[in-house]
């Protein structure tokens, strides 16, 4: 279950090495004399893509509390594991080709076939959840299933003796799991299958861009298609998270206490990511 929940963001990106003098995806921001730091994370890296860009240190060793998505930790205890599992599969006796058109269940089939999965093994989950193993099985044959920048600081800070806070609760995140691709499933296996026949390439594509924090690009190779070609799964993940977050993170400027968070890249890039609702609302933005 764990490496399941790895698998879910739609942004999995890895590292080039740049130069010291390069950006980073971390970012300082200030308001009458208050800051609070912003990292753009992976959710799942390879070993090799440490150590990290010495940004994210540098704003960990600022920041007396680490504010993250969610609480990874409670995610993977056995009785949410096994809640988040039973709500992705079906429990009337239908099966995903209940959900999706023929075409698109012989595409499915076919793909499945191919990597030696059996049908029988997914008959009774819902698109979302093949939408995930299918992640899952393509990241891992690209070497892509290590430990994340947010599970990575999550750990690292335990360790330190840092206090935390989440953007989200581990039901929250369950309900948003659970219910992506709801409404439009057939899009969501054909978006899938049509990513998964390019995602090596589209990795290397990524790797640079998010490394260095060049937003514009990312935005550009990892957000632009899926928002024109997908826009009601990107307004779930992207927008609505971002507008429900927003309260919290404005509450961090109030705070004593400096606070670095640490979410999905792709929550901070374009006209919908907290970056620009920040600024917009007169925050000063630093990237380090």
């Amino acid at each position: 279950m764990n490496k399941i929940w790895k698998a879910i963001t739609v942004l999995l990106i890895t590292s080039f090495t740049f130069s010291a003098m390069a950006k980073a995806p971390v970012w300082k921001v200030t308001k009458n004399g208050s800051s609070v730091y912003l990292g753009g994370t992976v959710h799942v890296l390879s070993q090799s893509d440490y150590p990290l860009p010495k940004a994210f240190d540098e704003a960990y060793d600022q920041a007396e509390i680490i504010v993250l998505e969610m609480d990874g930790l409670a995610l993977q205890k056995p009785e949410n594991a096994q809640k988040l599992m039973m709500n992705m599969m079906y429990k009337d006796g239908r099966t995903y080709a209940d959900d999706l058109k023929p075409e698109t269940v012989k595409k499915l089939n076919a793909y499945l076939t191919s990597k030696g999965i059996p049908l029988a093994n997914l008959q009774s989950f819902k698109p979302s959840m093949i939408s995930i193993t299918i992640t899952m099985l393509e990241l891992q044959a690209l070497g892509l299933g290590g430990t994340g920048v947010d599970a990575y600081y999550q750990l690292k800070g335990k360790n330190d003796s840092k206090s935390f806070k989440f953007l989200e609760t581990a039901e929250e995140q369950m309900s948003y799991i659970a219910n992506m691709g709801k409404g439009y499933e057939d899009e969501l296996i054909t978006y899938t299958l049509r990513d998964m026949a390019t995602l090596g390439e589209k990795m290397a594509e990524l790797k640079a861009v998010w490394r260095a924090g060049e937003n514009e690009k990312l935005f550009d190779v990892a957000a632009k298609e899926w928002k024109a070609e997908f826009e009601t799964a990107y307004n779930q993940i992207i927008v609505e998270r971002n507008n429900n977050w927003m309260d919290d993170l404005e509450g961090y400027f109030t705070t004593k206490e400096v606070e670095l968070v640490l979410v999905g890249a792709l929550h901070l890039v374009g006209n919908d990511g907290v970056l620009k609702m920040l600024s917009d609302k007169g925050y000063t933005i630093e990237q380090m």
